[in-house]
């Protein structure tokens, strides 16, 4: 590169730099799902390996009732296992060319540039991450992270997540809850959501361990939302500080998360504890610049690419559920 290049690439550097410092924070308050996460220290990163492991727990030890000389037996039962997760990784490049960095000399102008530019990456990283959290995992080839239509599936006693076969005899366990309203004449309606929330949230609690986050598409949201009294609507200061639209439903937030830019699955309500979800990235590509300085072979122009790289993980399948309301189906 030329002198004058190289400086306009070490102040592009610098600039991004300073910004991805910030960028995984941003992109994680952009998500009410991210967002409640972050605050329960659910998003850990990985150091290394080829896949993110999971352990569970979900056999129980022995135990017995004896008198006297009873005989107290060990079995030596299988208590653990692990899911396996695979590393997904994705980058948004960021670009200059010469023209607008002659059109913009100065570097309190470049920088302004810069950062105009490193704005809209982090913008679209985290649209698109905001996406995927949604996703079946089948997205770009397989590529794309594993979302909760994977993890919380409509279907949870087929496919395998985690690397465990849901359709196996003894993987009971790792099967979520699911309600799929299949009928047009059981469509979900104002008089009749709050007893179907009242049935997939039981099915979802064991003891004091309960959904704290349910997440639900515009349709549903308005649904529910009408089905309350005037009394009973009251908000997560926390979350409507953030400026997420929520509401609440014993003890759990209620979160919109459709309209314009939203990206819940249509008349989805997904049943989340968070206490068995996390967000794993590899602590060398969370939302990082990608290798040293980059310059464009045929076109004059200096680029960066910010890179990320992780799965969404989940350690307990049974507490986590979805209600479906009746989509009707496509017309050809």
């Amino acid at each position: 590169m030329t002198a004058p290049n190289a400086t306009y690439d070490s102040i592009f550097t610098t600039t991004l730099e300073n910004r991805s410092k910030k960028m995984a924070d941003n992109i994680t308050k952009n998500n009410a799902l991210l967002s409640r996460l972050s605050a329960k220290n659910k998003i850990r990163t990985v150091d290394g390996g080829s896949k993110i492991l999971e352990e569970l727990e979900y056999g129980q030890g022995d135990m017995v009732w004896y008198s006297g000389f009873d005989t107290i037996s060990y079995t030596g039962p299988e208590l653990f296992s692990a899911a396996e997760y695979a590393l997904k990784l994705c980058a948004t490049p960021v670009a200059i060319s010469g023209e607008d960095m002659l059109k913009n000399s100065g570097s309190a102008r470049m920088i302004d540039l810069f950062e105009k530019r490193i704005h809209n990456a982090e913008k679209t990283m985290s649209n698109k991450i905001a996406e995927a959290l949604y996703s079946d995992g089948t997205g770009s080839s397989g590529k794309e992270i594993g979302g909760l239509k994977l993890l919380i599936a409509d279907a949870p006693i087929s496919g395998t997540v985690g690397g465990i076969n849901r359709a196996t005899s003894g993987n009971e366990f790792w099967r979520n809850q699911a309600n799929v309203i299949s009928a047009e004449a059981n469509a979900l309606t104002s008089s009749t959501i709050l007893g179907k929330m009242n049935d997939m949230y039981l099915k979802c609690s064991r003891g004091t361990d309960k959904p704290d986050l349910i997440v639900t598409d515009d349709y549903l949201y308005d649904m529910y939302e009408a089905a309350l009294q005037p009394m009973q609507r009251f908000t997560d200061p926390k979350l409507a500080d953030a400026g997420f639209r929520t509401l609440r439903y014993k003890g759990a937030d209620v979160i919109f998360d459709g309209g314009q830019g939203g990206s819940c699955p249509s008349k989805h309500m997904y049943f989340i504890n968070t206490n068995y979800l996390y967000l794993r990235p590899h602590k060398d590509r969370n939302f990082k610049v990608i290798g040293g300085e980059r310059l464009a072979i045929n076109s004059d122009a200096i680029y960066k690419i910010i890179g990320w790289a992780g799965n969404l993980t989940m350690s307990n399948a049974k507490l986590q559920g979805v209600l479906v309301d009746y989509i009707a189906p496509a017309v050809n």
